[in-house]
């Protein structure tokens, strides 16, 4: 299992430089827009890098070939997307067909109403994810701490598969964040980011249904993604905007416009992760009072986050209003 990380860590290292070095790196170019927080233009292909060493690792360690075939299939709509331009409706067809795939596989018994919610979770986690990826070494950051604490939950319950799924996966990330880290080289792009949701969902799930950690584990371990876009989302919806257009109203796109910048945002964003992976770790072997305490701990340090930036966002707009 340490092989194969250190396998997928090489791979993902000699795959991003071949990109950069190469005119392959012109092959999808983020252009700089009004609601971009960058002012260069950037390769975005990032993601194939990571997801072809990942793909490789597995299938070359593991034959693990069912989460290889729907993440192959999620990194090919995405880039044919970044290339061409999908319609939503496409691209939300193929996600939604890639999570039924995995649920009628992995899903067992699973009464219709949990099925129903499951995949909505998921192809919820899917897109979040994509929603995250737009500061630099943020979406790296989230998958090598994520995927890395899965990697040590699924260690603790002696299952090997998983961790060296999860292991892989991190490496990998881990590899992408040395050129991802502020000032940025190249970008993950869609074909990094949604199948990432797609793994972060489904491997959450699986560890789930095979007792490897409660259902709520991979949710508080992603927390940091999907409280930002969730509440961000819920807030637009709420003013009526909409929600799948692209936009700069993330409470980290926040933070990098009030004179963070990306650099100061990734880090102290790294601090909220590591603090949640290890709670998330321990709370895992916890009994049912030490937990519910502990959870709603991060309920009230969220709701906290949540209202200081909001307040901080409205003090910086004023003032910016006055300056004008």
């Amino acid at each position: 299992m340490f092989i194969s990380s250190i396998i997928s860590f090489l791979l993902t290292f000699a795959i991003l430089l071949s990109l950069l070095k190469t005119g392959l790196k012109n092959l999808i170019l983020d252009i700089p827009n009004q609601r971009s927080l960058h002012h260069q233009s950037i390769p975005r292909s990032g993601g194939l890098a990571i997801m072809a060493g990942v793909l490789l690792t597995w299938v070359l360690y593991a034959h693990i070939w069912l989460w290889s075939a729907l993440a192959l299939i999620l990194v090919l709509n995405s880039l044919l997307d970044d290339i061409k331009g999908l319609s939503i409706k496409w691209r939300f067809l193929i996600q939604i067909i890639a999570s039924i795939f995995f649920l009628y596989y992995f899903g067992i018994s699973l009464p219709w109403w949990l099925y129903v919610l499951t995949l909505f979770c998921m192809v919820w986690m899917v897109n979040l994810y994509n929603f995250m990826d737009g500061s630099d070494g943020l979406a790296g950051g989230m998958a090598f701490i994520g995927f890395g604490t899965y990697a040590l939950a699924a260690y603790v319950a002696h299952d090997n598969q998983t961790v060296l799924m999860s292991a892989s996966l991190a490496s990998a990330a881990l590899s992408f964040l040395i050129f991802n880290f502020h000032p940025a080289k190249i970008f993950m792009g869609d074909c990094g980011s949604i199948p990432l949701g797609f793994l972060a969902a489904s491997i959450g799930f699986y560890g789930w249904q095979h007792g490897l950690w409660a259902v709520w584990f991979p949710i508080l371990v992603f927390s940091p993604f999907i409280v930002d876009a969730t509440v961000t989302l819920f807030k637009r919806a709420c003013r009526r905007e909409n929600v799948w257009q692209a936009h700069r109203s993330h409470y980290y796109q926040h933070l990098v416009q009030m004179g963070w910048g990306h650099r100061k945002t990734a880090i102290y964003e790294y601090i909220l992760m590591i603090s949640v992976a290890i709670s998330a770790l321990i709370l895992n072997q916890c009994q049912w009072i030490e937990l519910v305490t502990g959870l709603s701990i991060w309920i009230v340090i969220y709701g906290i986050i949540v209202l200081l930036i909001d307040d901080r966002w409205k003090q910086f707009q004023h003032a910016a209003t006055v300056i004008r």
